[in-house]
């Protein structure tokens, strides 16, 4: 294939605060169905996503709420933080992403939060938008 064919763009440039020992790496597919989300929950290891399709609310402890439109990329340190939202915004489409995951073996993918550890850190949560 010709040089001049290949297009290589940067979605993201982060560095990981730690990666565990012999490291298990996933990639999946997630979809989200209109007006859907995922509980707070937190993983092993460092992530990233990329938006397919879609947008989606996207919100890590200590910082603000955004949105994430397709196309573009997040990143996750992993570890202790805890991921509050997840969730697809729209009314009438699906929010498709695909995340990769460096996890620690043997761990599960992702943890739920309980609604007291919720209660427990929610001095760590950013400001709510009004």
């Amino acid at each position: 294939m010709p040089k001049d064919l290949v297009t290589r763009t940067t979605l993201l440039d982060e560095s990981p605060p730690f990666i565990p020992d012999s490291p298990e790496l996933m990639t999946v597919l997630l979809e989200v169905p209109p007006g859907g989300s995922v509980p707070p929950h937190r993983h092993s290891g460092p992530l990233s996503a990329y938006v397919l399709e879609g947008e989606m609310i996207f919100e890590l402890e200590g910082q603000p709420e955004r949105v994430v439109r397709a196309g573009e990329a997040v990143f996750e340190p992993g570890g202790d933080v805890i991921h509050y939202q997840t969730a697809n915004p729209r009314p009438d489409t699906w929010l498709r992403f695909l995340a990769t995951m460096i996890m620690v073996p043997g761990q599960p993918m992702q943890t739920l939060v309980s609604d007291e550890e919720l209660e427990l850190r929610r001095d760590r949560r950013a400001p709510r938008p009004s």
